[in-house]
């Protein structure tokens, strides 16, 4: 269980997540997650090569088999970073396209297909990638997904030229603070009898009244770091009223990637104090 949200402007790609993670055993009578344990510091957000302005962010499943998602994108680095030329990225020639399919060959064909057994009952993971490729002014954003064992063609969610507020994990709160609606609203009217085939712009006119522009292309890069840590602490507090496990919480993460600047942590936890832990200086800069 988690929030994360990307918000992209002209100048920058923020992503931000919680660091909740959720351990799950079984399911209700219902068909909902048990949730046994919620611990407070999972690893959500990446630096997917050093020197590169290239994020990551997952959500869904915390790990692939016996290893977590943050020791995976780890490695995932490790081979970007390397000279093996199946893996590598050549700082004067990669797209992120590119780097989206090796990270899709990595984590699905490289680990989770190789499950034995593959996982059973509803399970989902996916991975968001965003930055820019070599001489690229704006940036984009892809999602790599795995549901259920299947892995469809990753998807762009946001090209050069878009800009908008992206998010998932549970998206309850920031869809009625974007949309002004809940997200179980398209079923209640489904309930009440409106004809599925005139649902959709029902919708479209309920958000043309109420959604709220939060956003500007040229919002500057201070104000989008600040409405994704804003849509990532809201959810917090509303998930933190409801009834059951806080499922949302712990410490915010938050990167932003900027054409001239490249990658730069915003906040990030560490396990692990810096002042007494000096060799790791640079670690902790990328």
């Amino acid at each position: 269980m988690t929030v994360c949200v990307a918000v992209k402007v002209h100048d920058c790609i923020v992503f931000a997540a919680d660091s909740a993670s959720s351990l799950i055993e079984g399911a209700t009578g219902d068909g909902r997650p048990l949730i046994a344990n919620v611990y407070a510091h999972g690893n959500k957000v990446f630096n997917l090569r050093k020197g590169l302005p290239i994020a990551a962010m997952t959500c869904g499943m915390g790990n692939i088999g016996p290893v977590s998602i943050s020791t995976l994108a780890k490695d995932l680095r490790q081979l970007f970073c390397s000279t093996d030329p199946e893996w590598t990225l050549d700082p004067d020639r990669y797209t992120i396209e590119e780097v989206v399919e090796k990270s899709k060959k990595f984590f699905f064909d490289e680990h989770y297909s190789k499950l034995d057994p593959i996982p059973d009952g509803p399970h989902e993971f996916q991975f968001w990638i965003a930055g820019n490729g070599s001489g690229q002014t704006h940036g984009e954003i892809w999602r790599i997904k795995i549901s259920d064992g299947d892995c469809p063609d990753p998807e762009c969610l946001a090209s050069e030229g878009d800009f908008d507020i992206l998010y998932d994990g549970q998206p309850e709160a920031i869809n009625r603070i974007v949309n002004g609606y809940s997200q179980f609203l398209p079923q209640a009217l489904l309930e009440i009898g409106l004809q599925k085939d005139k649902l959709d712009s029902v919708l479209a006119h309920i958000e043309s009244a109420t959604h709220a522009r939060l956003i500007s292309p040229a919002m500057p890069v201070q104000d989008a770091i600040s409405l994704a840590d804003y849509l990532v602490e809201t959810t917090k507090g509303y998930v933190r009223f409801l009834p059951g496990a806080d499922t949302v919480g712990g410490d915010t993460d938050i990167c932003v990637v900027t054409k001239h600047e490249g990658f730069k942590w915003v906040r990030r936890k560490h396990y692990f104090e810096t002042v007494l832990n000096p060799q790791e200086e640079q670690h902790v800069k990328h």
